[in-house]
Formats: structure tokens, sequence, C-alpha cells
């Protein structure tokens, strides 16, 4: 297992399908239409499930491309940003959804991705110092 997280890891294809998945799985969950969700009283559930998508959206797309570079890190979270974004931006465009754009799912969305590639370097960072 700790080979996940290292640039000759083997396991580079499954960790690029489960990343291509979990990206499909953000798609879905966010562009389902607001009618189809159900209601949960937990004070910002919403920005909870936001971090959550994100923050393994950055963390399985690194386990696909496990390089522990600062300019990746930068990268990854960038298009963490950008994607969040869009998907913010196409849901106030997509009125019939019944969603709305929100900046502070914006907001929630970097702040899962800048967890997402914190946890990855701590676990590769530990797993380097105990090979």
């Amino acid at each position: 297992m700790k080979r996940v997280f290292t640039p000759e890891s083997p396991y580079k294809k499954q960790a690029k399908f489960a990343a291509i998945l979990w990206t499909l799985l953000i798609f879905v969950a966010c562009f389902t239409p607001a009618k189809e969700i159900p209601k949960v009283d937990v004070p910002m559930m919403d920005k909870w499930v936001h971090i959550i998508l994100f923050g393994g959206f950055t963390f399985l797309w690194l386990c696909a491309h496990p390089v522990l570079h600062i300019r990746t890190f930068i990268i990854l979270f960038v298009i963490s940003v950008l994607f969040g974004s869009f998907i913010e931006i196409m849901q106030g465009i997509l009125t019939f959804l019944g969603r709305s754009r929100e900046f502070m799912d914006v907001v929630a969305d970097s702040i899962g991705g800048a967890l997402g590639i914190a946890l990855f370097f701590l676990i590769a960072y530990r797993v380097q110092k105990s090979v």
C-alpha cells in the first residue's frame, strides 16, 4: 500500500480509474436536480459535501500522478478551483435544475482541494520517511 504514494507506484492505472469515477461522481452530484436531493437538517451540510467531494478529487488525482513537487500541487489546486467554479457557473446557467450559483460552494471546493492535497502530501511524506 505504501507504494501508492510514490512516483514508481504500480497502482497508477487503478488510481486514475478511481479519479475519473470520482470526477464523474462530482458531475452527477452537482447536476442532480434540487428536488431530487434529500433534505438534511445538518448545518452547512452542503459545504461539507463540497469539501469531501473536492478533497477526494485532488487526493485521487494525486494518487494517479504521485509526484511530490509544489508545482504539481499548485496546478492541481488551480484545476480544483476552476472545476468548482465551472460547476457553480453552470448551476447558475442551468436554472431548470433548481440549483443556484453560490460563491461559498467555490470556497468549500477550494478548501476541500487544499485538504486533499495536504492529506496526500502528509501520507506520502510519512511513507518516504519510513522507507
